[in-house]
């Protein structure tokens, strides 16, 4: 059996992550269909914990996913998404790792993609600055999807990745995207109520507002980085608000296409996990070609005596999940090729 000893010689680097802490000062409520509680105020709490815990690690963690829903959208009507936001920015700043951060449909709850664009949630200033892979030849189009990737250690890569880069969410009603993202809804959802399943089966669930997609222009670049990573033998992950497995999560909370961005990673033998958050419950499949697909635990329907968090050790051959509270551990051994 291997020492601890061993097992820090193999220790790569660590990296923390988080889903899902939707935090507002308002009182407690509950979910849509009120089967599970949710502690807006208490969320903080549990960042704070977060925090301390990866800053009190051995191994400083290189960097932190944050992957969603960092404020709840009940602060747009509250008058209160800028403070909100500060508030959990600055539990975050007492980090000693820095954050990147995706964007699930809280966030654009509260704040238009020009906005977010604009604002801290944006950490591609973190990701690859060598030009090679730039989302959008013209940096200034609107229609723009928000994506980088980075690597932090020599044979590994991040691919943050834009999973409401097609959505009715954060998008102008006049841009091309609105409107297509409009037709996916009307062509599959007959609610008034976009954010309805009602009539739906099965995987069909998904088609509902609070879910988005990948664009076409998103999947080629995404392929594009995934043959760069294959040419150099690196290892892959990427990171997501909406899980794109359906075995990773519930029928209701997979990407709208999310086939189509599963036959692209699949076309690749790089891939070793895809991280999501969205569904508050957690998820996790390995799938036919050997990625994991692991669904976080979300901080706003944890109980205020656990905790929802996790550090990841990645060594040459698998990546190991410490997780706290309701995260579970998990060994993530990497397919041989």
């Amino acid at each position: 059996m291997a020492t601890d000893t061993d097992e820090t010689k193999k220790l790569n680097f660590t990296f923390g992550v988080i889903a899902d802490i939707q935090y507002a000062n308002t009182d407690n409520g509950y979910n849509d269909t009120c089967t599970m509680r949710r502690y807006y105020r208490n969320s903080l709490h549990l960042l704070s914990s977060a925090v301390k815990g990866w800053n009190e690690e051995a191994v400083t963690p290189r960097f932190i996913l944050q992957l969603g829903d960092i404020i709840d959208g009940c602060n747009s009507q509250l008058k209160s998404s800028d403070h909100a936001l500060q508030v959990v920015l600055d539990e975050f700043s007492k980090c000693s790792s820095p954050v990147h951060h995706n964007w699930g449909n809280h966030e654009l709850y509260n704040f238009d993609r020009e906005l977010l664009l604009k604002s801290a949630l944006n950490s591609k200033c973190l990701g690859n600055t060598d030009g090679s892979f730039e989302t959008e030849s013209n940096p200034d189009n609107s229609e723009a999807f928000y994506g980088y990737h980075f690597s932090p250690f020599p044979k590994f890569r991040f691919i943050v990745t834009d999973s409401y880069d097609l959505s009715i969410l954060g998008r102008k009603y006049c841009s091309k995207k609105h409107r297509d993202s409009m037709k996916i809804l009307k062509t599959y959802n007959k609610n008034e109520d976009f954010n309805s399943s009602e009539g739906l089966n099965g995987l069909e669930k998904r088609f509902v507002a609070f879910n988005g997609g990948f664009s076409q222009e998103q999947l080629e670049w995404l392929n594009r980085v995934l043959t760069f990573s294959d040419l150099n033998q690196e290892n892959v992950t990427i990171a997501a608000h909406v899980p794109i497995h359906p075995q990773s999560t519930n029928s209701q909370g997979v990407a709208w296409n999310y086939a189509e961005i599963l036959s692209v990673l699949h076309a690749h033998t790089n891939v070793v996990c895809f991280l999501a958050g969205h569904d508050h419950n957690g998820g996790y499949c390995l799938d036919g070609h050997g990625i994991h697909h692991l669904t976080l635990e979300g901080v706003i329907e944890t109980p205020p005596e656990s905790h929802a968090f996790g550090t990841i050790y990645v060594y040459d051959d698998r990546m190991i999940v410490k997780g706290r509270g309701r995260i579970q551990d998990r060994i993530l051994r990497y397919k041989k090729i």
